[in-house]
């Protein structure tokens, strides 16, 4: 089990491995926020030999853990009354989660957290970025703005602008349901760019299975596709990051 800690305005939860460590990692949350969910997930990468930092991005903009936890479960299980009521808020918390001052403040805090990972040294620059929904499109976004970066796994996360594509320093996996339809109509083009960039781009797509299909909390979770995606991650991380230090 992690906990919570703060290091430069920044809280994050942390979790780490009982023996020496595979490298550091940076865990970017879902739209819902710093939910247990994350922290959750956190701890298994933690058992997998990562130091994981997960920071916080959306507090500040009003999405706090436990707003993020109440608004799934609103919109996931609620009744057709509540998943209604619920809308305003859902807007105003996807209006604020991708608002241009809150997207530079999280990825400001996000270079932070590898910072504090950065200055670890049995990491020895052993840094990997994973992140959810949300946060898959800020492991895409980390990927390109830092490249201490050695490998990133953004989960059904949206593709960066064309025009940051050639900043990507490191390998990338990307996981995505078939049933996501809006990320799927952009993957396409997302591939032949990465590859016209001549970056080291990997897709692996399930079948049947929809956004937030990791989610295990969530309306939409897919526990075969979950758990292949997991030792799919696991294998890609270890390969990537074999050489680097």
């Amino acid at each position: 089990m992690g906990s919570m800690i703060e290091f430069e305005g920044v809280h994050a939860y942390r979790a780490g491995p009982v023996g020496p460590p595979r490298g550091g990692m940076v865990l970017i949350h879902e739209i819902w926020g710093l939910a247990p969910h994350i922290c959750a997930v956190a701890d298994r990468w933690a058992a997998e030999g990562w130091v994981v930092l997960a920071p916080d991005l959306l507090s500040g903009a009003g999405v706090t853990p436990e707003a993020g936890e109440e608004l799934q479960r609103l919109t996931q299980f609620g009744t057709d009354e509540e998943r209604q009521s619920a809308q305003p808020r859902m807007r105003e918390a996807f209006s604020a989660a991708f608002a241009p001052d809150v997207a530079q403040d999280a990825v400001a805090a996000l270079r932070r957290t590898v910072d504090v990972l950065a200055r670890e040294p049995e990491l020895q620059g052993r840094i990997a970025v994973v992140g959810f929904c949300f946060g898959g499109t800020y492991a895409f976004e980390l990927a390109a703005a830092d490249d201490r970066i050695a490998a990133a796994v953004p989960f059904y996360g949206s593709p960066l602008p064309a025009e940051r594509i050639p900043k990507v320093r490191c390998p990338v996996l990307a996981i995505y349901g078939d049933q996501d339809e809006k990320l799927m109509a952009t993957l396409p083009e997302l591939e032949d760019a990465m590859m016209a960039a001549g970056k080291d781009f990997t897709t692996q797509v399930y079948a049947g299975a929809q956004h937030a299909f990791f989610n295990d909390t969530g309306a939409r979770y897919d526990a075969e596709a979950a758990e292949d995606a997991w030792a799919t991650a696991n294998a890609f991380l270890a390969t990537a990051l074999a050489d680097r230090g």
